[in-house]
């Protein structure tokens, strides 16, 4: 198969889950022998067309800067590289890519559901367009990368979602950094919709305790300055490698206040006997698979039209009461056979979970379905439903003994 992927984010270096998700979903189908092709955003240093990502196969990347040279890349590629799909990821807010990938190849456009603040449709989208919304419904098929969201999907959307969580948690063995004894309260990312407001309310509650924070995409210099006036609070560079972090971290905390999709460094954590406290938004429940300290909030819904540093839209953030918060922490850090009960039941649920991955999943599920003619331009509604019941039962098989797996 001849597979192009298409998105606005970076992906020299590749940076965020969904980036990253793609690129083992991609690298798996290039070692298998697939020609894969990604045209993508590109920061102003990392600009250009043609450069080789080199995994354990070999994916060609067209980086462009300018966001209107990026759809004529796309339009480019779709007629001479002739991909037999054009997997259309969620970061494309403005959803160009989408309209260009389906002018391109009507009939062969998969959408990658990442980040439904990106989505064209539902109640968390930043930018709802019908015709962008029409175009996913009538995409060969719709990825989730959650049950949740592919509920979601279902409710907003009107169509079903093929369930494949992306394996970005390498291969193990895992390392147990579980450390009841000492390390950091930790927070990934912290800014207005991943519950900053939390964070910094609960370490001046607990000034006895030290606190960590990694500044993510969503981290403005106002968000610094804010981390920084807190003496428990250290700003920690962001590390190379998630265990270098973990192992320093004593409890994750995870208060995100906008709608996840699912929620990868809980995972991540977990695997590690690292106890996550988290709320309960999104996919977030679903990430903790059944563990403990999962806490409820008034979550964020709705954006103002004045935009950050990041070009990210202001959140109107409702106040959430954080006593559950220390109230669960406090337990964690003070009581040792809760620390051990969480740690040893996080850890095993998110073995049990990872076990059943598969990065060959996508690429299945791309041949499982039945394409419209290779020709650009032509006109084919294809969609999971119209596969033969042959291959939509072993499809489907497939997927509920991997999910009776978890």
């Amino acid at each position: 198969m001849r597979i192009l992927l298409t998105a606005n984010a970076s992906y020299v270096p590749p940076r965020g889950g969904a980036t990253r998700s793609n690129l083992i979903w991609l690298d798996q189908m290039a070692r298998a022998g697939h020609a894969c092709r990604i045209v993508c955003g590109a920061s102003p240093k990392r600009s250009g067309e043609g450069a080789a990502l080199e995994f354990s196969g070999s994916i060609q990347v067209l980086a462009v800067e300018d966001p209107a040279r990026r759809v004529q890349t796309l339009r480019q590629q779709i007629r001479e590289f002739q991909p037999d799909w054009v997997l259309v990821s969620s970061e494309d807010l403005g959803h160009r890519l989408l309209r260009e990938a389906r002018q391109g190849v009507a009939g062969r456009v998969v959408y990658l559901a990442h980040t439904p603040q990106f989505f064209p449709f539902g109640p968390a989208s930043w930018n709802p367009d019908r015709q962008a919304a029409w175009i996913v419904a009538q995409a060969a098929a719709v990825v989730a990368i959650g049950q949740h969201m592919a509920e979601y999907i279902q409710r907003a959307l009107g169509r079903p979602a093929v369930v494949i969580h992306p394996p970005i948690y390498g291969d193990g063995p895992y390392p147990n950094l579980a450390n009841f004894e000492r390390g950091f309260v930790t927070m990934i990312n912290p800014c207005a919709v991943k519950g900053i407001s939390i964070f910094l309310d609960i370490a001046r509650r607990m000034p006895e305790y030290e606190f960590a924070a990694i500044a993510g995409w969503g981290t403005t210099s106002e968000d610094r300055r804010a981390l920084e006036r807190q003496a428990n609070i250290r700003l920690l560079p962001n590390p190379k490698d998630i265990e270098e972090l973990l192992a320093r971290t004593r409890v994750l905390l995870n208060p995100a206040l906008w709608y996840e999709g699912f929620g990868l460094i809980v995972m991540e954590s977990m695997l590690r006997g690292i106890p996550v406290v988290a709320s309960d938004s999104g996919g977030l429940k679903e990430a903790k698979r059944g563990t403990g300290y999962v806490i409820p909030v008034r979550t964020i819904e709705r954006f103002e039209a004045v935009f950050d540093e990041h070009a990210m839209p202001r959140p109107v953030v409702a106040e959430n009461d954080t006593a559950p918060w220390v109230a669960a922490l406090r337990e964690l850090l003070t009581d040792r056979a809760a620390y051990e009960r969480e740690s040893e039941a996080s850890r095993a649920a998110a073995l049990q979970f990872v076990s059943g991955l598969d990065a060959g999943d996508l690429e299945r599920l791309l041949q499982s379905l039945e394409a419209g003619e290779r020709r650009p331009g032509a006109v084919s509604q294809v969609t999971i439903e119209s596969l033969s019941p042959e291959k939509r039962a072993l499809l489907l098989d497939r997927l509920r003994k991997r999910q009776a797996g978890r």
